[in-house]
């Protein structure tokens, strides 16, 4: 039996609910089980199914409850349907709560919430309103917030089948060793906080706001989301099979970075590639071209725990915040 929680005030709260993630023949008792316990914290939840007729379109859902007066929207998912809700909420008063069911939680592990439901939902009450940063990205016409990383190459080409893959899709291995093995490097054009320009050959640029991505993979410090900057990785030099490993081989900053990686800390990256590359934001595809991305600080409100994450790795800091700090 949920304790009942009298300390409180009422509060209504928009869940969002995506059953695909996780474990789909346990979506209907979770569902139960997350309701019963907002309701025990004296939340409100109204309900929306990612993938129904009243959910097809999130932004307006979002939009639509801030216009009732609604300021917490609940995301039980992972972290794409996480980032849907997210972007939408940038810029505004509402408070953006997490209950982490996907397959790789990395927001949530970012932002040391648990992957147990009852904890992560008593964070929704318990735990710390803070102000995270996320990027901005402008490609094309194509004008995005992404709070976890933006990629720039060969891993957006191979996100579409590896993730189909992460996802029990198999018949998706084909698709992923034909693009690996197909995709060319290109002459890849770095302007960074408008001041310092790189060429260089190569098949990869990661842009990130989050510590962790792909397989809780860590690509910059644990506060990263709260630093002012975002994380710009070039993997020049590298062949494509060196770049699998750096990945699958796991730990990121956290073991000895390969040297041929140049890692920056910035407000702003211009990046130009030829050929055009394909470019993606928490795995939403934006076309190819060129790419401007920049740091929104202190742009989104989020629940997470009472105490503060350990910093596990802390990346030298410049003394005038924005200036370009190369490891």
């Amino acid at each position: 039996m949920v304790p009942f929680h009298t300390k409180k005030r009422y509060m209504r709260a928009k869940l969002i609910f995506n059953p695909s993630s996780g474990i789909d023949s346990a979506s209907p008792v979770q569902l139960m089980d997350v309701i019963k316990e907002m309701q025990a914290w004296k939340l409100i939840p109204e309900v929306c199914l990612v993938g129904s007729s009243s959910c097809c379109d999130l932004k307006e859902v979002v939009q639509d409850a801030i216009a009732q007066g609604i300021q917490m929207f609940v995301v039980c998912g992972g972290d794409g349907t996480i980032s849907s809700v997210a972007s939408t909420l940038v810029g505004t008063n509402a408070t953006l709560g997490i209950i982490p069911t996907g397959t790789q939680n990395n927001v949530a592990l970012s932002l040391g919430i648990p992957k147990n439901i009852p904890a992560a939902i008593a964070i929704l009450r318990k735990g710390r309103r803070i102000k995270i940063d996320v990027g901005m990205v402008v490609c094309n016409e194509n004008k995005t917030a992404f709070i976890e990383i933006c990629s720039v190459g060969l891993f957006s080409s191979l996100f579409p089948s590896s993730d189909e893959i992460q996802h029990g899709n198999l018949a998706r291995v084909g698709d992923f060793l034909a693009t690996l093995i197909s995709s060319p490097p290109a002459e890849i054009h770095l302007l960074l906080d408008n001041k310092k320009e790189i060429n260089k050959q190569g098949h990869v640029v990661l842009v990130s706001n989050m510590p962790y991505t792909g397989s809780n993979f860590q690509l910059g410090s644990e506060d990263s989301y709260k630093d002012g900057l975002l994380d710009v990785l070039f993997f020049a030099d590298l062949s494509k099979i060196d770049l699998l490993g750096y990945v699958f081989k796991g730990g990121g900053i956290a073991s000895e970075e390969d040297p041929r990686i140049q890692h920056f800390r910035v407000l702003r990256v211009d990046i130009e590639t030829k050929p055009a590359m394909p470019v993606m934001a928490d795995g939403v595809a934006l076309g190819e071209g060129p790419v401007s991305i920049e740091v929104l600080r202190s742009s989104l409100a989020v629940m997470v725990g009472s105490q503060e994450p350990k910093v596990l790795y802390e990346p030298k800091m410049s003394k005038k915040l924005g200036e370009i700090v190369e490891k």
